[in-house]
C-alpha cells in the first residue's frame, strides 16, 4: 500500500485521467451526487412522519413498523465498509448508478407494500443504497474535483442532506395526510429517478483505482490519523444522538413550548443545518482543523446552554438553532479529513466512517435512552456536551495537520 503522504501521487500514476488532478472540476457530476443524497435522506426520513398510517394500513403496531428504520440502519452499517470490496472491479460511475437504482426500487417496493415483510425488504434495499452511497461519495468527489476543492464539493453534496432534513418530514406528513402515505413514497421515487437521469448525463467514466479488500480495511485502520478521525466520529455522533433524540421532551417540559413552537424551533434547527453545511465547506477550505473542531465545540456549548439556561425560551430556541448549524458542518470536515488521510484508499476510509457513524447512532440512542429513563433528560444532554467537547479537544491536539493546496 502507498504511504498516505504520497497516496495522491500513486493514484495519479494508476489512473491519470481519473486522478484528483482533473483539469476542470466536474461540478455537474457533483450536483448529481447531491440530488442522490437528497433522494436517499428523503426516503430514510419518510417513515418518521408516516409511521402511524403505515402501521394502520399494514395491520401492525407502530413499534413494529418502526423496525423498518432499524433495518435500514443495520444494513447500511454492513454495506458501507463492504461496498467498495464487492464492486472493486466496476467503473465507479456504474456503481453509483446501481445504488440509485436500488433507491428507486426501495421506494417502489414501499409504495406497493402489502405487508410488513415487503416494507422491511424495501428498507433493506434502501440500507444497501444508503450505506454504499455514503461510503463512496467522498471518494467520488475526490476524483471529480482537485483536492483543494474537496471541501466545497462535499459541501454541495451534503446540501442534499440539509434540504431533505428540512423538507422530508413535513412534506411527507402533509402529502400522507391528503393523498396517503404511499403517494409520499411514489413522490420519493420520482425524485430518485430524476437524480439517476442527471447522474447518467453528468458522471464521467471512473475506473477503479486500487483494489479494495478486507485487508485494505485493516491496513487503513492501522493509520493513526484514521483511528483518531474515527474516534472523533464516534464521540460526535454518539453525543449528538444521545442528546438530540430527546430534544422534543426537553422543549415540552423545561421551556414548556407548545407543539407549534416546537415545530418552529425544529425548523430553525433544519435551516441552521443547511447554513452550517455551507459554512463547514467554507471553513474546511481554509483551515480543516478549525472546521472539524469548531462543529463539536458548538454542539457541546449548545447542550450546556440548554442544561444551564434552558428554562429561557429564547435561549432554548437559539441553542437548538446553533446545534443544527454545528451538526450541519460536521460531515463536511470529517469526510474531508478522512479522504486527505487516505487518498489512495478513500472508498475504504469512507466505508469505515459510515459504519462508525451508524454504530455511534445506535450507541447514542440506546445510551441516551438509558440516561433519560434513569436520570432524566438533562443527563443525556450532559453526556452530549461531554462527548462533543472531548471530540473538539481531540481534534485540537491530534487533528488534521495543515495541507498546502
Amino acid at each position: 500500500m502507498a504511504d498516505p503522504s504520497t497516496g495522491v501521487i500513486d493514484a495519479t500514476l494508476l489512473n491519470p485521467e481519473d486522478s484528483d488532478e482533473r483539469a476542470e472540476p466536474a461540478w455537474g457530476a457533483v450536483v448529481s451526487l447531491a440530488l442522490g443524497v437528497f433522494g436517499l435522506v428523503t426516503a430514510e426520513f419518510l417513515p418518521a412522519s408516516l409511521l402511524t398510517p403505515m402501521a394502520r394500513d399494514l395491520g401492525v403496531s407502530e413499534g413494529v413498523a418502526g423496525q423498518a428504520v432499524t433495518a435500514t440502519a443495520i444494513v447500511a452499517a454492513i454495506a458501507a465498509p463492504t461496498m467498495a470490496i464487492m464492486t472493486r472491479r466496476m467503473d465507479r460511475r456504474l456503481v453509483m448508478w446501481m445504488l440509485t437504482v436500488f433507491l428507486i426500487l426501495s421506494n417502489l417496493l414501499a409504495t406497493f407494500a402489502s405487508s410488513l415483510t415487503v416494507l422491511l425488504l424495501a428498507r433493506v434495499v434502501l440500507g444497501v443504497a444508503l450505506g454504499g452511497f455514503w461510503a463512496m461519495s467522498a471518494a467520488m468527489a475526490l476524483r471529480l474535483v482537485p483536492m483543494r476543492l474537496m471541501p466545497r464539493a462535499m459541501s454541495i453534496i451534503l446540501t442534499g442532506v440539509s434540504l431533505a432534513t428540512v423538507t422530508a418530514a413535513p412534506v411527507g406528513a402533509y402529502v400522507g395526510d391528503i393523498w396517503g402515505w404511499r403517494t409520499a413514497f411514489m413522490m420519493a421515487t420520482v425524485v430518485a429517478a430524476l437524480a439517476l437521469l442527471v447522474q447518467v448525463a453528468t458522471i464521467p467514466k471512473l475506473r477503479p483505482i486500487g483494489v479494495a479488500s478486507f485487508r485494505t480495511l485493516l491496513e487503513v485502520l492501522e493509520r493513526p490519523s484514521i483511528r483518531v478521525a474515527l474516534l472523533v466520529v464516534l464521540l460526535v455522533a454518539s453525543g449528538h444522538f444521545a442528546g438530540f433524540t430527546y430534544v422534543r421532551p426537553f422543549l415540552e417540559k423545561v421551556p414548556a413550548f407548545d407543539i407549534q413552537t416546537i415545530s418552529l424551533v425544529l425548523l430553525a434547527y433544519g435551516i441552521g443545518g443547511f447554513f452550517g453545511n455551507l459554512a463547514g465547506g467554507f471553513m474546511a477550505e481554509r483551515s480543516l482543523k478549525t472546521a472539524v473542531a469548531l462543529a463539536p465545540l458548538l454542539i457541546g456549548l449548545a447542550a450546556a446552554s440548554l442544561l444551564v439556561l434552558g428554562a429561557s425560551p429564547l435561549v432554548s430556541a437559539a441553542a437548538v438553532a446553533v446545534w443544527g448549524f454545528a451538526f450541519g458542518a460536521v460531515p463536511v470536515g470529517l469526510q474531508t479529513w478522512l479522504v486527505r488521510e487516505a487518498p489512495d484508499q478513500a472508498e475504504s476510509a469512507g466505508g469505515l466512517m459510515v459504519a462508525t457513524f451508524q454504530v455511534a447512532i445506535a450507541m447514542g440512542a440506546v445510551f441516551g435512552g438509558l440516561l433519560v429513563d434513569h436520570a432524566g433528560v438533562a443527563s443525556a444532554f450532559a453526556y452530549c456536551g461531554a462527548a462533543t467537547l472531548l471530540a473538539a479537544l481531540t481534534v485540537f491536539f491530534l487533528g488534521p495537520k495543515r495541507v498546502d493546496s
